[in-house]
């Protein structure tokens, strides 16, 4: 187990780029999957998931080949000596996924569910094993397998293993409500029924830019989808798909992670190439907060600021943030957002609906300082200190990769030593991160 050295209280400044989106790569990755042809995906982030991810697909027989990295900004920044892998999904090995080295490493790798759609329109069959992932609380998959049985697959248990076995050699498109606009559940379904006969409706269907990146990159390989970037996404089925290059987003959740540093210890911080119009209402969430952005062409430039004064209600009540499903605000930067409001002016109430978990990380900012009450798994209300009130440094440990970024943004902020230990998690979602906040001027020190 790895563990950080913070030493608090060092101002940030300079220009940081963010890492290509985890959670489109992980669903772009799994495309590949679809075709026999290559596919070149590029702005891979070098993090733990997808790392593991990329190694479960050569474990079944893809052809994987790393791309040198063309751009001297993306190197600076620590991405690892590869912007880009091609895969090749020509030769696939049916068989592994029967064994129990399989299954394991789908119970160590949520991302992992995520190659069921395509294996079960391409192959008629797939293997799921209860993914990992963050302990935010329960994170069903029941979207995924009423999506697949509307389309005409099997489940068999197989509880000596503990996994299901899904069958569907012949899928049919069908019309299907979703229960809920899972992201991943959205991306699943539409890759399984890219291949399936005849019509597929989802309604309800998740629309994040991540979702639309699949489509729009699925269309590319010959797929026939409609609706993309709405609720309402119509598929026309195809017999096959082909090969085709595709650049995955800069990671949303990274750029409000930076906007986050730099409102709590920066001294003018430029975050570089964000995509702008992929950021929906990130960076007018942080401005509720007081935090002042400008845009910079597709920069985003956050100056010093002393202070940064939470906005209420136009009535004058409590701000109250709270995550929905896109457009609305991401749950992943909830996290950070709370440890943003602790040195905020004024008062905000956090309602995180998604995950019953999630906020119990607060109880370490209360340690350091904060002042937060905890009303419920739900609900939050934080009551900033205006920088009147330093936090205190300690010891502390990640339990998710968002809480870990946050208890990293509180413990540069804060006053003395911390220490983070279990970031393991935080490399699951940011890549090099240490070294990239140093070359900022941070002070982190990674400790094996």
């Amino acid at each position: 187990m790895a563990s950080f050295i913070i030493e608090g209280g060092h101002p940030l400044s300079g220009t940081i780029v963010p890492q290509g989106a985890k959670n489109e790569a992980l669903q772009v990755i799994c495309a590949t999957l679809l075709t026999s042809e290559e596919v070149t995906i590029h702005n891979i982030p070098n993090i733990r998931d997808v790392n593991n991810l990329i190694q479960l697909l050569r474990d079944i027989g893809v052809k994987v080949r790393p791309i040198a990295t063309t751009g001297s900004t993306d190197a600076a920044q620590g991405h690892g000596g590869t912007d880009g892998y091609s895969f090749q999904a020509d030769q696939l090995n049916m068989d592994y996924l029967q064994s129990n080295e399989f299954v394991q490493k789908c119970a160590q790798l949520r991302g992992s569910v995520m190659m069921i759609g395509p294996l079960l329109a391409r192959m008629g069959k797939a293997v799921i094993a209860k993914p990992g992932g963050d302990k935010i609380g329960r994170r069903r998959l029941d979207t995924h397998f009423l999506g697949f049985e509307r389309l005409g697959a099997h489940f068999n248990p197989v509880p000596e293993r503990s996994v299901y076995e899904i069958s569907g050699h012949h899928l049919k498109g069908s019309y299907m409500l979703l229960d809920e606009a899972s992201v991943t559940g959205t991306a699943n379904i539409v890759m399984a029924a890219v291949m399936a006969k005849g019509t597929t409706t989802i309604y309800n269907a998740a629309c994040e830019p991540y979702v639309q990146q699949l489509c729009n990159m699925l269309n590319r390989m010959g797929a026939h989808i409609s609706g993309i970037a709405s609720n309402l996404l119509t598929i026309e089925g195809v017999e096959s798909l082909h090969g085709t290059t595709h650049r995955v987003l800069p990671d949303m959740i990274e750029v409000g992670s930076f906007i986050g540093m730099a409102a709590m210890v920066g001294h003018g911080i430029r975050i570089k190439d964000v995509s702008l119009g992929n950021l929906g209402i990130i960076p007018n969430t942080f401005r509720r907060m007081g935090i002042k952005i400008k845009e910079e062409g597709d920069d985003l430039f956050v100056p010093c600021s002393r202070h940064y004064e939470i906005q209420s209600f136009i009535d004058g009540t409590i701000m109250t943030l709270a995550d929905a499903p896109w457009p609305g605000l991401t749950p992943d930067l909830l996290s950070v957002l709370i440890t943003v409001a602790t040195q905020a002016r004024g008062s905000v109430l956090f309602h995180q609906k998604m995950f019953e978990s999630r906020l119990f990380f607060v109880d370490k900012l209360i340690d350091m300082g904060a002042q937060i009450i905890l009303c419920d798994p739900h609900r939050a209300v934080v009551v900033g200190h205006d920088h009147k009130l330093q936090l205190r440094g300690g010891r502390m440990s990640s339990p998710d990769i968002r809480a870990g970024i946050a208890l990293l943004i509180a413990a540069m902020s804060a006053k003395g030593t911390s220490r983070i230990d279990n970031i393991e998690q935080i490399d699951r979602g940011y890549e090099n991160i240490e070294n990239r906040l140093n070359a900022l001027g941070a002070h982190i020190t990674r400790m094996t």
